[in-house]
């Protein structure tokens, strides 16, 4: 090893002066010196990257093609964690489970995400399932690496939230996260530091997190990345198919009469067209209160095709839709638009970039006659009737 050798070098010479009998110079004190800070630096990193072998794996950087190491948090492997993860696997179906593929996803992006909590929500399942299809989009050169609509739609999401809070021109808002899952803005962006949030998801859901981000702080090497940024954090227990959900944000001290950011991301499609319906008018019919800002993704009817027992709502013209129930100044985006690539998509052929220049209207591509697939990003405003512009 390095630092063995370094220290044998050190012996060697000092061995030599001592039998030869020569006096210390200030050259040789300073050979010694640096060849000990050496040692103790290499075999510091030497012990800190043996510790963590056994819990390594490989994340795929498709930037260089190159595989470098990616370490799992050692407190991944606490009786408390596993367990919770184990009831995840085997007890929850697979709408509770795409919550923590999403942070997987989250995770092994991590190169462009800051989500420290990320690898713990998503556990060692996912995060390895998700891995090896990175690994194999790595390895065959592919056009769209595994994981990229999460990581586009998710600093998609970061960016307009933070441009929703500045646009209501200071004071605290409120963020109000529907479907939240294993969502840790409340920890990670910045933004939020004036902001009251509120994640509405099923209890089980939330039970869990709480539990795996409680466990994960109790590790004093991570306790520095889990301090929440947020002003105030509520989670809220309910279904978004009944009819109850806002009336529990308001028990839990959601004001309607305050400006509120709407996230609903990774949310709609997973809802049947009534209940998507029923949740985009009840955010609409409360816009008239205060100005309102909705962030939510849309897949067109082929992209629901894709799994057909978890995709059911779609809407293949969600700019034309939003209006109708009373929203203004709607804006959307496609996955590789300008607002909607952070760098990540950088083959013109890819997917994504072939979908943008087709009509919207084309369900299968004319070239190959494979369905297109297309993910929307929408902002849009809703506003009091008696305020005007000035």
């Amino acid at each position: 090893m390095i630092e063995q050798l370094f220290w044998d070098i050190g012996c060697v010479w000092l061995s030599f002066l001592i039998l030869n009998n020569n006096s210390f110079s200030f050259s040789t004190v300073l050979f010694i010196s640096v060849v000990y800070i050496a040692w103790l630096i290499l075999s510091t990193s030497s012990l800190s990257i043996s510790s963590h072998q056994k819990s390594a794996i490989i994340m795929a950087n498709q930037e260089n093609g190159s595989l470098p190491n990616f370490i799992l948090p050692d407190s991944l492997y606490t009786e408390t964690i596993r367990e919770v993860h184990s009831a995840v696997e085997h007890d929850w179906d697979s709408l509770r489970q795409s919550a923590c593929q999403t942070a997987a996803g989250r995770a092994l992006w991590k190169h462009v995400i800051h989500d420290p909590l990320a690898e713990f929500l998503a556990g060692e399942t996912y995060l390895k399932k998700l891995y090896e299809k990175i690994k194999k989009d790595v390895l065959n050169n592919a056009r769209e690496i595994s994981g990229v609509i999460i990581a586009v739609r998710t600093l998609w999401f970061d960016k307009r939230i933070e441009a929703a809070l500045t646009s209501f021109d200071g004071g605290g808002a409120q963020v109000v996260i529907l479907g939240a899952g294993m969502d840790t803005r409340a920890y990670r962006l910045s933004c939020l530091k004036d902001s009251n949030i509120f994640e509405v998801d099923f209890p089980e859901v939330l039970q869990m997190k709480t539990a795996i981000i409680e466990a994960a702080t109790e590790t004093t090497d991570e306790q520095k990345h889990q301090l929440m940024i947020a002003k105030s954090l509520n989670r809220v227990a309910a279904d978004l198919r009944e009819k109850d959900w806002l009336e529990k944000l308001q028990e839990s001290g959601l004001k309607l009469n305050k400006k509120t950011v709407w996230v609903l991301e990774g949310i709609l499609y997973y809802l049947s067209h009534s209940n998507a319906m029923d949740v985009l008018k009840i955010i609409a019919n409360n816009c008239t209160s205060a100005h309102t800002v909705l962030l939510a993704d849309f897949m067109n009817k082929q992209s629901t095709t894709m799994s057909s027992s978890n995709f059911h709502f779609y809407s293949d013209y969600p700019d034309q839709l939003l209006p109708s129930l009373g929203f203004s100044d709607v804006e959307l985006s496609q996955i590789g638009d300008p607002d909607a690539h952070f760098g990540l998509l950088h083959d013109p052929l890819n997917l994504f970039n072939k979908l943008r220049n087709l009509p919207r209207s084309l369900q299968t591509h004319p070239d190959d006659g494979t369905p297109c697939c297309r993910l929307y990003l929408l902002k849009a405003s809703g506003e009091p009737p008696n305020q005007t512009m000035l």
